[in-house]
């Protein structure tokens, strides 16, 4: 069956044509030959002075976010995909919930779809929030304490800042007839399948509790006030407010309502921590994202006519309440001023008054949020190298 149409009467097809181009537009657009883009099937422009590329996606310069306000600009946010970006049609484009958590007879398909429009007609919701990949980070569990682990040698630049609007999860759901004893979800992309070592897991998607779909999870369908771009999942993708990347699934198609637990390899062969100290299978699929700080510089770069050093933290534990900056090594810590609106989904801003002399140095960031929870010295080792929450030791030459 199909969601009905209970809704105020839709938006003119001459509005909804705009949207489409909008968003889309980018979509037809050719790669220029040799760009980073073309390499990594990534849609937008990849300037260097803004990304660093790194396969399939690519990493936030923190130097290119100094002075950019609050929100991440669309044109420097992160990109993570598994692979390239697909181009979609919204205006044939369905998102399907289905399975045995939707009310129906037995042996009846349960299925409801809701078209691009619908979710338009739908009442909206804006929030700002975050989105982390996991990985985040990851290379300093190599550079800075010396352990190998697989993946993307991310910087810690696969992080970023929006607001989005859409519609709830939970009214979907509702909408769909979703039952007392549903227990999971599991939507998932309109990507192409994904190919690991010569084996094909298919179409990305995570389990994602019901519980945590009626809580705060937004379906959203525009970016910093417009339609989503397509690296950022057009037309609707999942927005889950302080968990890990991989559960705000991007170009959302389907949605399986269950009674029973799922799973798929990224909840069991992926995002999950490995190695010395866990079972064979791994710990328990990864949720929540840590805390972490970092500094608006090159890493490892040159500056010089620097008055005052700006950061952003952030946890996925509470808001940030405190921020403490070393710039000789950690030999010694000052508090950084934070600088408002600091939101617990989100991120602080915070500025700490420096004049150095020429030469080089070692910054360092600890922040603390409001459960307490402090960054560490050393992260917890992981074979996959997720969620490494330490002080960054970031280097900079002052000249």
């Amino acid at each position: 069956m199909t969601a009905p149409d209970t809704s105020a009467p839709g938006l003119p097809r001459r509005r909804l044509l705009q949207i489409t181009a909008g968003a889309g537009g980018a979509l037809a657009l050719p790669f220029a030959p040799g760009s980073a883009s073309a390499d990594s099937g990534i849609v937008k422009p990849l300037p260097p002075e803004l990304f660093v590329p790194r396969g399939t996606n690519a990493e936030t310069r923190w130097e290119a976010m100094a002075g950019q306000g609050y929100l991440t600009p669309i044109d420097r946010f992160f990109v993570r995909n598994h692979v390239a970006t697909p181009r979609i049609d919204a205006a044939t484009w369905r998102l399907r919930l289905w399975g045995d958590g939707l009310r129906g007879a037995p042996g009846e398909d349960r299925a409801v779809e809701f078209r691009y429009r619908d979710l338009l007609r739908l009442p909206s919701e804006t929030i700002t929030a975050r989105i982390e990949c996991t990985g985040n980070a990851r290379s300093l569990f190599t550079t800075q304490q010396g352990q190998k682990v697989s993946g993307t040698a991310w910087g810690l630049g696969a992080v970023g800042v929006a607001r989005w609007r859409g519609v709830r999860l939970s009214v979907l759901l509702e909408r769909a007839g979703i039952t007392p004893d549903a227990v999971d979800l599991l939507p998932r992309g309109l990507d192409a399948d994904y190919v690991d070592a010569g084996e094909n897991l298919g179409r990305v998607r995570r389990p994602l509790p019901v519980a945590k779909a009626r809580k705060d999870v937004l379906v959203a369908y525009e970016m910093n006030g417009r339609p989503l771009p397509p690296d950022h999942g057009f037309p609707a993708r999942l927005v889950v407010p302080d968990w890990v990347g991989i559960a705000s699934i991007k170009w959302l198609g389907d949605i399986q309502v269950s009674t029973t637990p799922l799973a798929s390899p990224w909840n069991t062969r992926y995002y999950r921590f490995f190695g010395p100290g866990y079972p064979p299978e791994g710990s328990a699929p990864l949720t929540r994202v840590n805390t972490k700080s970092t500094f608006e510089l090159p890493w490892d770069g040159e500056i010089s006519d620097i008055s005052a050093l700006h950061g952003r933290s952030w946890s996925g534990t509470g808001r940030i309440t405190a921020v403490s900056v070393s710039t000789d090594g950690g030999a010694s810590w000052r508090p950084a001023h934070l600088h408002g609106p600091g939101t617990a989904r989100a991120w602080t801003r915070w500025t700490l008054p420096w004049h150095p002399t020429p030469g080089r140095y070692e910054l360092l960031a600890r922040a603390t949020d409001e459960t307490g929870t402090a960054q560490p010295d050393v992260a917890p080792y992981n074979t996959l190298g997720y969620l490494f929450g330490a002080v960054a030791r970031h280097p900079i030459t002052v000249r």
